[in-house]
Parts: C-alpha cells; sequence; structure tokens
C-alpha cells in the first residue's frame, strides 16, 4: 500500500462538534488515513496547519454563525483552500449513499493498513505562535475588547492578545455547547459595543463561531462591517508599498460607497460572487494583496487562503499603533451609501425566490437602488439588500420584495 493519507480535523464548542469529530476520525482510520487532532480551534487555523504542516486535507466541524443545533463540515485542500464545488458534490453524492462515482465500494483497511488518530495540539500552539509573530509592535497601553462568541477562539483570542501587551476584557469566552453564538459575535455585536463603551475601551473585535469573521467597534460605539475594514487595511497595505496592483477585491454585497472611496484613495475594485472562497479565487486570478466581504471573512494573500478573524483584528491593530491614531481617524474618506439588509425565513428557498428577480429589477430602474436578492448559503433564509443615496427608496424596495418573499412562501 502507498502512502497512507494524513488529514487534520478542528472543531467549534457546539455540543455536535465532539460527535462528529469522533466519527470523522473513525471514518479516515478505518479507510486506512491517519486523523490528526486538533481539538476545539478556528477554522482559518485547520487552514494554515493543513497547509503549512503538509497534510493531504483539512476538515473543521462547525456551523460558523448559526446557533449551536447546526452543524456542517468544511474541507481544505493540501494548500488550504477550500475545496471546489465539484468534489464537494462528489462528497455529498457519498453521504447520500450514492457510490457510482467511486466504482461502487469503499473497501475498508484491515490489520497494520488500519489508519491512528493522533493528539495534535502541538499544531493549534504553532497557529498560535504564527498569529503573534505577524505583529510588529507591542501593544501595551490598548484597552481591548475580544467577543469570542462562545466559539472556537475563545481561547486563542486571548492569548494572542494579552502575549502582544494588550489589557483584554473578554466576553463569549464560557463555552458550554448550547451558547454558541447566542447573544454573542460579529452577527450580534450589540454585546461588544456594551463591553466598549462600559469599560471605555480603545476598540472591539467580535469574532464568529468558528473565528473566520471579524467585526469590529470603536471607542465611540462605532461598528465597522468588513467594508470599512477592508478601506483601513488597503489604505494601510497601500501606505507600505504592499497592496500589489493597487486592487481590493470586494463582493457584489460590499457598499457602493467603499467602491467609491477607494476609488478617490486611488485604489481599484474587483467585485466577486458573495463567498469568501469566491474572493480567494478572485485574488489568485488578480493577484490582488486583500479581498473580503461586509459580513467580516478578509483575506490577506501574504498570511493565509481563507479568511481569519484574528488575522483582521491584528492587521486593523498593526494599523492603529503605525499611524498612532483610533478607527474613527482611520476611516477619513471613507463615504458609505444608504444600504439596508434583511432576512426573510424561508423553508422552500426555491419557491420564494419565484419571480423575486423580475420584482427587484423593476424596483431597481424605478427607485434608483441597487439590490441584491438572494437565498443563504447556510441557513433557510431570503436575504435581501437595497442600496442608494435616499434611506427611504432603500426601505420601500426591502418591504416591497420581504412582502413578495413571503407570499411565495405562504403557498407552499
Amino acid at each position: 500500500m502507498g502512502k497512507k493519507c494524513r488529514a487534520v480535523i478542528g472543531k467549534d464548542t457546539r455540543l455536535s462538534s465532539y460527535m462528529l469529530e469522533y466519527a470523522l476520525a473513525a471514518g479516515f482510520t478505518a479507510s486506512g488515513g491517519d486523523a490528526y487532532i486538533l481539538h476545539v480551534t478556528t477554522t482559518p487555523s485547520v487552514s494554515y496547519v493543513t497547509r503549512c504542516d503538509g497534510f493531504d486535507c483539512g476538515v473543521m466541524i462547525s456551523a460558523s454563525h448559526n446557533g449551536y443545533r447546526d452543524n456542517g463540515i468544511k474541507l481544505f485542500n493540501s494548500q488550504g483552500e477550500k475545496l471546489s464545488g465539484g468534489v464537494i458534490s462528489l462528497t455529498e453524492r457519498y453521504l447520500d449513499g450514492d457510490l457510482t462515482p467511486f466504482g461502487g465500494e469503499i473497501p475498508f483497511a484491515s490489520g497494520n493498513n488500519v489508519g491512528r488518530t493522533v493528539d495534535y495540539i502541538s499544531g493549534r500552539n504553532r497557529y498560535v505562535g504564527h498569529l503573534i509573530s505577524l505583529s510588529t509592535c507591542s501593544y501595551k497601553g490598548l484597552n481591548v475588547g475580544l467577543d469570542a462568541a462562545n466559539g472556537s477562539a475563545w481561547q486563542i483570542a486571548r492569548s494572542v492578545f494579552m502575549a502582544l501587551g494588550a489589557k483584554t476584557f473578554v466576553i463569549g469566552d464560557n463555552p458550554d455547547g448550547t451558547n454558541i453564538n447566542g447573544g454573542v459575535g460579529s452577527t450580534n455585536i450589540g454585546a461588544l459595543q456594551k463591553l466598549v463603551e462600559e469599560n471605555s475601551l480603545d476598540l472591539g473585535f467580535a469574532f464568529d463561531g468558528d473565528g473566520d469573521r471579524c467585526i469590529a467597534v470603536g471607542s465611540r460605539g462605532e461598528v465597522l462591517t468588513g467594508d470599512e475594514i477592508l478601506y483601513i487595511c488597503a489604505d494601510f497595505l497601500k501606505s507600505k508599498g504592499e497592496l500589489f496592483k493597487n486592487t481590493v477585491v470586494c463582493t457584489a454585497l460590499s457598499n457602493g460607497g467603499l467602491i467609491n472611496s477607494l476609488k478617490n484613495k486611488g485604489v481599484s475594485t474587483e467585485i466577486c460572487d458573495v463567498g469568501d472562497s469566491n474572493v480567494w479565487r478572485a485574488m489568485q486570478v488578480s493577484g490582488a494583496a486583500l479581498g473580503g466581504e461586509r459580513s467580516g471573512h478578509i483575506v490577506f494573500s501574504k498570511y493565509e487562503t481563507t479568511g481569519d478573524g484574528l488575522v483582521t483584528a491584528l492587521m486593523i491593530m498593526e494599523a492603529i499603533s503605525a499611524q498612532k491614531c483610533n478607527l474613527y481617524e482611520l476611516l477619513k474618506g471613507y463615504k458609505p451609501l444608504e444600504q439596508i439588509n434583511f432576512n426573510v425565513p424561508a423553508e422552500n428557498k426555491t419557491a420564494a425566490m419565484s419571480g423575486v428577480a423580475e420584482l427587484a429589477a423593476e424596483l431597481s430602474e424605478k427607485l434608483n437602488v441597487r439590490i441584491v436578492a438572494r437565498p443563504s448559503g447556510t441557513e433557510r433564509l431570503i436575504r435581501l439588500m437595497a442600496e442608494g443615496e435616499v434611506y427611504g427608496d432603500c426601505a420601500a424596495a426591502v418591504a416591497a420584495l420581504e412582502k413578495k418573499v413571503k407570499a411565495n412562501c405562504a403557498k407552499f
């Protein structure tokens, strides 16, 4: 038999992640592969360890920003990149019991060909060391709030910021298996705002359940989405001569004001479909050093092949330290357009979208707004976005689309 496949496995803190971790390890070893266990860790750490430690693939067990009842699996190739749609499709066919693409069966290993499970906490520790090494200065004297969402980053985030000298105030660091993303984290930013305001902190960072997103809060309580973070980081990298081709990749949901504001800074943008894997592919094609999403997935090609909330937070800290100012001052020159984002529950997302594209086109022309209406890739939701110069026009567009989606849902 040839060389054994080596896979590294990480998980978040939800109850089912522990069960799935053991099931995956059993599947790998029964098939003749070796499973290296990182335990509770972030999605980007799995990507990092897979790429840097020579693994054949990586697996992260997480439902990201979803509640604890949901769970999912993210797969990475040997370069730490999320697998292509074709490979994911084959995996899903296998899980559905369709073994046709695999010749009808996948044999189990036996004897000394059975794989082994290896405790690989050292890999996670190396990732922590990698994060600390990204800083070029001490953060001593800065008071920083961290919201770990009761998820993957709950130990790592505190360790990194304390090692770099910041005085840290942490919430969302008491996971019990059922409270991941529960009222905390990047999708519940009010908890971090309260922490920053009540403790007069310099700034704060909120991560999601698996640690690949980051949303920031300034000392005045202002919220910085991925758009604002892209603006700050693009300006910072450009000042250092590290913004290759002066280009940033963003998605269809990015605020049009980001594109205009970057243009005024001499930075061009490339637009891709929603999803951090789409951002990464577009960055590879263009050679861009920076890309990201409004949701807080930011990718720095110098350091990673997928979004990493902690790397994002550290890059913001570097910009603040280098320019000796606060987040508010770093946003000078950024002028967003009015934008409304709204989610409509939908059990049957295909049915819910019936006629929505046509209505969106009609409303866009009538109200002079840009509209994105799409089914969520991870939840039973239809996501609506309207953007323009006038808030009332955006609100009218979203209200009309919400009504249409709900009417469609009522039919089924």
